[in-house]
């Protein structure tokens, strides 16, 4: 079992920054998939990056339009996770989950995780 919880969402305005974070819980918190969604209002959740491996090598894997100014880290001493964003624009707003899974492919899919936090607000004024 995992437990996973968000923090760091608030308002901000275009073109500024903010650092979500995802505390899990749970012993196996390394062998995780890890991955950030996102959803606006009226509109389906959607990928927006996640961190998992291969044998020794790490990955990361980032929705188009969050490349370059998101960044996705972990902290294995802490069991946490964060999602760096800058350069924030108005359609960035949503509220943002942290999503925990075993699988290391099809990563995008939000039915694969089984382990979700209860979502931050981000919200980006123009």
């Amino acid at each position: 079992q995992v437990q996973l919880v968000e923090s760091g969402g608030g308002l901000v305005q275009a073109g500024g920054s903010l650092r979500l974070s995802c505390a899990a819980s749970g012993r196996t918190f390394s062998s995780y998939t890890m991955a950030w969604f996102r959803q606006a209002p009226g509109e389906e959740r959607d990928f927006v990056a996640a961190r998992t491996w291969s044998g020794e090598s790490t990955y990361y894997y980032y929705t188009d339009s969050v490349k370059g100014r998101f960044t996705m880290s972990r902290d294995n001493a802490k069991n946490t996770v964060y999602l760096q964003m800058n350069s924030l624009k108005p359609e960035d707003t949503a509220a943002y989950y942290c999503a925990a899974g075993r699988q290391t492919t099809v990563i995008r899919t939000p039915s694969r995780y089984p382990y979700w936090g209860q979502g931050t607000q981000v919200t980006v004024s123009s």
